[in-house]
């Protein structure tokens, strides 16, 4: 009886461990944009009625002329339906020198950066209590992965453009930047809150909440 509760117990850990996104029952699931009718994923259209269109997507290089410079052009399941129940999507991100993707977090995917063009200094920070900051500069060709959920960051260090792609371990991975959520939400958080939270001047907190927190994705 221990046995079998053991047994049931590792598969329930395992189900959980693996249950990101719907797993596919079939072949494929092209999304059906309904926005009247909300599920955990999208809904499938009828297999049969499924197009090239459907498997596609033109990714072009991005604008990085904006206060970050940097631009990143997501490629996930609202950019192609059929990624639907796959559990991947993908992100190019087009870096200015100096440019910079600022610190954010996917909720929902690890990510795995290759960079194709230039030098980026990366790096993610683990959880509390260590908070603990593993980085590494990265040239063409280089390959790096960023566990999910945590705190992450690409910043152009060479001297020309840089490209790298992304990919991620879902089709929705969500992205929260920290700043933009932390100093720009809506309504605004309350600073008494924030003024706590970061030991700061009231009027420190009032200043960042002033400012336009450019959304690069």
């Amino acid at each position: 009886m221990k046995t079998t509760f053991l047994f049931v117990t590792a598969l329930a850990l395992a189900s959980c461990a693996f249950a990101f996104d719907p797993s596919p029952l079939q072949d494929f699931c092209v999304a059906i944009n309904n926005t009247n009718v909300f599920v955990n994923g999208k809904l499938c259209e009828d297999p049969k009625f499924a197009t090239p269109e459907d498997f596609f997507f033109s990714v072009k290089e991005g604008n990085t002329s904006n206060s970050l410079g940097s631009k990143v052009t997501p490629v996930a399941v609202n950019e192609i339906l059929g990624l639907n129940t796959l559990g991947i999507s993908l992100a190019r991100i087009d870096f200015a020198p100096r440019g910079l993707n600022p610190p954010h977090t996917h909720p929902r995917a690890t990510e795995i950066l290759i960079v194709l063009e230039g030098t980026l200094y990366v790096g993610f920070v683990t959880s509390n209590p260590q908070n603990r900051l593993i980085t590494k500069v990265l040239n063409k060709g280089d390959v790096f992965v960023f566990p999910i959920g945590l705190i992450h960051f690409q910043l152009n260090v060479g001297y020309g453009n840089a490209v790298a792609i992304g990919g991620l371990s879902s089709q929705n991975p969500g992205v929260i930047t920290i700043a933009n959520a932390v100093f720009g939400s809506n309504p605004k958080i309350s600073s008494d809150v924030l003024t706590k939270a970061f030991q700061v001047d009231n009027n420190i907190v009032d200043n960042l909440q002033k400012q336009f927190w450019y959304d690069n994705n």
